[in-house]
C-alpha cells in the first residue's frame, strides 16, 4: 500500500509539474520570448509523458481486474494528469495565437 502511495505522488508531481511549466510557457510568449515559451512547452510535455508513463504502469498493475483500489488520492492524481495535459494542449495553441497576432501587427505597421 506504501509502494502505491509514493506511485499515486510521484503521478501528482510530474502532472504538476507539467502543468506548471505550461503556464510557465504561456507567460514567456505574451513577453514575446519565443524560444522559453518552446523550451517550456517541452519541459511541459517531458513532465506530462513521465506522468503517463505511470499512469500505463497502473493500468497494467491493475490488469482491468481492480487489483488496485481506488482511493481518493488516486482519483486526485488521475484528475492532475487530465488538467495538466489540458493545460499543456490549450496553452500550445494560446501561444500560436499569441505569435499570430505579433507577426500580424509586424505587416500592419510596414
Amino acid at each position: 500500500m506504501q509502494e502505491l502511495e509514493s506511485t499515486v505522488m510521484e503521478l501528482i508531481i510530474h502532472a504538476g509539474e507539467a502543468r506548471s511549466a505550461a503556464m510557465q510557457a504561456l507567460q514567456a510568449a505574451r513577453k514575446h520570448h519565443w524560444a522559453e515559451a518552446d523550451e517550456y512547452l517541452e519541459n511541459a510535455s517531458a513532465a506530462a509523458r513521465e506522468a503517463h508513463k505511470i499512469q500505463t504502469a497502473l493500468i497494467g498493475a491493475d490488469e482491468g481486474c481492480g487489483k488496485i483500489a481506488v482511493s481518493l488520492i488516486l482519483v486526485h492524481a488521475q484528475d492532475h494528469l487530465m488538467n495538466a495535459m489540458l493545460c499543456r494542449d490549450l496553452v500550445e495553441e494560446l501561444i500560436y495565437l499569441h505569435r499570430e497576432v505579433q507577426e500580424l501587427s509586424k505587416t500592419q505597421t510596414h
